[in-house]
């Protein structure tokens, strides 16, 4: 099963790696508040409305897919919800544990003089800033939607011996770079309205990934039981 969820979802994670070490790269290189404001610092008015609505996705649309996804298969509903609740009480508790300064607290305790890029209408967090808890749901989500609709072009819409083999390269290259560019974004979101810093979001990127992964391979000998199979409308 690890094999198989690196193999069929590769780009995704080797996209997700390479964001990872540029971020971590980039914190060992740079000062943290110079590095946070390089990154916040390109504000224009379709940005601002893009980034401060999209990251409100990472508050409701996990939600709305785990209850979605029933009406498919309980396996994958179970699994998504899973990740998800996982990776955000892993986040939750680390929030608590470190209680690290948001942007706008550290930025007044240590560069007083500088003017953060806010967005209007944006509440502006103070405390509990590690991890980034948005980014750890928008990877925990598109990381998990990449792998159960990549298993399902596998298993139903393109068996591997149907000979679309091309075919299935093609759209499930399509879905992990949508995916990851979908993930990404979110991530992005958070530094751009100065709710977080870089190294909040990578934090929030390996445990969203990490804790996915875990989950899959966890639930790997149920997928043939009869109650992961079942969906909302089929008869128990």
């Amino acid at each position: 099963m690890i094999k198989s969820l690196f193999r069929q979802n590769s780009i995704f994670i080797a996209l997700s790696l390479l964001l990872a070490l540029s971020m971590g790269l980039a914190l060992i290189l740079v000062p943290k508040g110079e590095l946070h404001l390089f990154l916040c610092d390109r504000h224009t008015d379709a940005r601002d409305i893009f980034y401060k609505w999209y990251t409100r996705v990472g508050e409701w649309a996990p939600y709305l897919i785990c209850v979605l996804l029933l009406f498919y298969r309980f396996g994958y509903a179970a699994i998504a919800t899973a990740c998800l609740s996982l990776s955000a009480l892993t986040t939750q508790i680390l929030k608590h544990l470190i209680n690290a300064p948001r942007p706008v607290t550290w930025f007044q305790m240590n560069m007083p003089d500088v003017q953060l890029p806010l967005v209007e209408g944006v509440k502006m967090n103070l405390w509990y800033s590690f991890p980034s808890g948005h980014t750890t749901s928008f990877f925990a989500l598109f990381f998990a939607l990449c792998v159960i609709i990549n298993m399902h072009l596998r298993n139903s819409v393109l068996p591997p011996h149907s000979g679309n083999n091309k075919v299935f390269t093609l759209k499930s290259t399509a879905i992990q770079l949508l995916c990851f560019i979908l993930a990404a974004l979110g991530g992005y979101s958070r530094i751009y309205l100065s709710q977080h810093f870089t190294a909040d979001v990578l934090a929030g990127l390996i445990v969203g990934m990490g804790i996915t992964a875990l989950i899959f391979v966890l639930f790997t000998p149920y997928k043939e039981k009869k109650w992961y199979k079942m969906h909302f409308f089929e008869k128990k």
